[in-house]
């Protein structure tokens, strides 16, 4: 099994994957962060004064984490936060469908609204979650721009 998980071409495609998932999530919410403190108030889990502050840091720091995993530069924090955002994500989707509100996710592109259920979203984090914990097992440092 570690052999798999240290495949030098598997840990170059999941850093690929997650990476470019992070850029395009990041998009949007760099693109019109008001729509996206609406999507971050829809959770009901934010204190109004730090809304507007997270929806202007969060997109930023899931572009950087996303170029970081592409590139490889500071790869073992990149990989890190993207675990721990995986985490948060989940946790407040889970909050939400657990409370009954019916809400976008918010992960690429601001609504009140989703046509994915909470739980379709949930399992797709899940699964991105996996990834995450490959890089984090990986050994594989090839193709990176820097071994920090």
């Amino acid at each position: 099994m570690p052999r798999i998980i240290s495949n030098d071409y598997l840990t170059l495609l999941v850093r690929l994957v997650l990476g470019g998932v992070f850029i395009y999530a990041a998009y949007y919410k760099i693109v019109d962060p008001a729509q996206f403190a609406k999507s971050i108030w829809y959770y009901h889990l934010v204190l109004g004064q730090v809304i507007n502050i997270s929806a202007l840091i969060l997109p930023w720091l899931e572009l950087l984490t996303g170029v970081a995993l592409i590139l490889g530069a500071y790869y073992r924090g990149a990989v890190l936060w993207v675990n721990i955002l995986l985490l948060v994500f989940i946790a407040a989707l889970a909050s939400a469908a657990y409370r009954g509100i019916s809400i976008d996710c918010g992960c690429f592109k601001a609504a009140a609204a989703s046509s994915d259920s909470a739980m379709q979203t949930i399992y797709r984090d899940f699964g991105y979650l996996v990834l995450g914990i490959q890089l984090w097992l990986s050994r594989s440092r090839r193709w990176m721009l820097a071994n920090l």
